[in-house]
């Protein structure tokens, strides 16, 4: 055997002019199954395919034929097209020459032959073709390059515009977006890349650097804050089991007004520095409200007993001795006094009508004082005596005037006398009371 076992070969359609025909009538196989083909300078043996029939055999080299032939279709009509390049097409030329001519295929070799050498004048006639869609090919890439450069220069521009930002995840996750459009996007030639990655580059380095001052500025004033809030919660701790409610609830409002004003802790410390500063209050105030609910059970006793004391008092008014009437209020004061706690707002109450008993025996006191007082009494008299002797003198005056016929100085002395008569009878009404 002169030839291996081959893999059937898929022939294309040609158009090249050895393919018009039957290639098989180029071909014959021997009694021995050697494959001949016949060209114009004789029969040539090609090959044999032993365990095969001869048309198999035949058939088996037409297509070794056929598939050349089907290349050398190609490569003229890719010339024709200017998919080529020249002097690439010259050297596919020569290589399709030299696999004709060693060729062992059943078909028109010289046809084959004649269509090769037929491609080579094609190249110089397509060069103008190549070249017009060489320049196409370039401007397309220049204009797709021209595009990747605008929306490369959008990006930098975009990212240089996120530099002073301080949405710090918005605009980190945007710069991160930006990243994967840029590595996603062409690469321009390698200084206008260079450039370009230079200024978003220090643009996102300019933002990360903003960034990590900010979150360490931002850490040390977290950690401040985490100091301030647990003295806090420690001083709330130790306020959880104090009993005097009221200047406690208003310590606990102090910490709180504290704990507000120093401001915002890193999130995880403040929950957990929140909670115990909660409980601690919690605990105080739950103590608060049951002690008084406790009180308020009292004071309502408390309440009942000065309701019904409070009548007694009352009941003292009138009287007719200041003094008895004094000795028992003070007796009923005691009593009022040994009553505990009661709500205050009831309670102002019950002591404005225990004020207005108290008001009552004070002034018949005061008024009583005021009828035995000798000082007093000897006072009333005296203005007495002294507005008496007033109205004898001016009564002789308007006798002696009347006596010297002045009429207008005895008139005056007369009307001055009246006046004082009139003072004179209420200073006698005063001078009565007095015992």
């Amino acid at each position: 055997m002169t030839e291996t076992t081959p893999t059937p070969s898929v022939i294309a359609p040609s158009a090249a002019s050895a393919l018009i025909g039957d290639p098989a009538k180029f071909g014959r196989v021997a009694e021995d199954g050697t494959v001949y083909v016949r060209t114009s300078q004789g029969e040539k043996a090609v090959g044999s395919y032993p365990g095969k029939t001869a048309e198999e055999a035949l058939q088996y080299f037409v297509r070794k034929f056929e598939a050349l032939a089907s290349e050398v279709a190609l490569l003229a009509a890719r010339i024709k097209s200017g998919a080529m390049v020249p002097s690439d097409a010259h050297i596919a030329v020569k290589k399709l020459r030299d696999q004709v001519r060693e060729l062992n295929g059943v078909g028109d070799l010289d046809a084959l032959s004649a269509s090769v050498e037929q491609i080579e004048p094609l190249i110089e006639g397509h060069r103008e073709a190549y070249e017009s869609k060489k320049a196409a090919e370039e401007e397309a890439k220049a204009a797709k390059l021209a595009q990747v450069l605008v929306e490369k220069e959008k990006i930098v521009a975009e990212a240089e515009s996120l530099g002073e930002s301080e949405s710090w995840k918005t605009t980190g996750d945007r710069l991160k977006q930006l990243l994967d459009e840029w590595k996603s996007a062409p690469r321009l030639d390698k200084k206008s890349d260079s450039d370009l990655w230079k200024r978003f580059s220090a643009a996102r380095n300019k933002f990360d650097k903003r960034r990590r001052t900010h979150f360490a500025a931002l850490e040390a004033t977290t950690s401040a804050v985490s100091a301030i809030k647990k003295e806090i919660v420690e001083k709330a701790q130790a306020l959880s089991t104090s009993t005097e409610w009221v200047p406690t609830a208003r310590a606990y409002k102090t910490l709180m007004d504290q704990w507000k004003a120093a401001g915002r802790g890193k999130p995880s410390d403040d929950a957990k520095l929140w909670a115990k500063f909660k409980k601690s209050q919690d605990a105080f105030f739950t103590a608060k409200n049951a002690d008084l609910e406790k009180r308020e059970v009292t004071m309502g006793a408390n309440l009942i007993k000065r309701e019904e004391l409070i009548i007694e008092i009352e009941a003292l008014v009138p009287f007719t001795d200041v003094k008895d009437a004094k000795n028992k209020l003070r007796e009923l004061m005691r009593s009022w006094e040994k009553i505990g706690m009661t709500n205050r707002d009831k309670r102002a109450a019950l002591d404005s009508r225990v004020t207005a008993v108290e008001d009552v025996i004070k002034s018949a006191e005061a008024d009583l004082w005021r009828k035995t007082d000798p000082a007093a009494k000897a006072r009333a008299a005296e203005v007495v005596a002294q507005l008496q002797a007033a109205i004898d003198n001016y009564e002789k005056t308007a006798q002696k005037a009347q006596a010297a016929g002045n009429e207008k100085k005895a008139k005056e002395a007369l009307e001055s006398a009246a006046a004082r008569r009139t003072w004179l009878e209420e200073a006698e009404k005063s001078l009565a009371e007095f015992s």
